[in-house]
């Protein structure tokens, strides 16, 4: 889960944990690539608009490094204008979203890779 706002970056790491999902937090793309979980994780949950390093740059990058780890993309802004960048295979959820979306959205994600 990347997200550069503390609030939601808890809240939805907390939600993903009661859905059963094992999660690590990280503040920023950057963090995020500094880790082990590139590698290792499963699916990756990650704003879109954050400082530094966007959500998109982080998809392209991977991309571009042959990863094939799913994405699950959750925007302030217009989920069309995400998809129109990403491809319609990445699911894409406009905040405020329900938690069963995003449930669905990361089972689906994960089932596909």
């Amino acid at each position: 889960m990347i997200d550069d706002e503390e609030a939601v970056r808890r809240a939805t790491s907390s939600l993903l944990r009661s859905l059963g999902f094992s999660v690590r937090a990280f503040v920023s793309a950057e963090d995020f690539l500094g880790s082990e979980c590139v590698s290792t994780c499963a699916c990756i949950v990650s704003d879109v608009q954050m400082d530094g390093m966007s959500g998109i740059d982080l998809f392209t990058m991977l991309r571009e490094r042959q990863s094939t780890t799913p994405f699950v993309f959750i925007t302030a802004s217009s989920g069309k204008a995400v998809r129109a960048q990403v491809g319609p295979e990445v699911c894409v959820l406009q905040k405020p979203f329900q938690a069963e979306a995003l449930a669905t959205c990361v089972e689906n994600a994960i089932a596909s890779k």
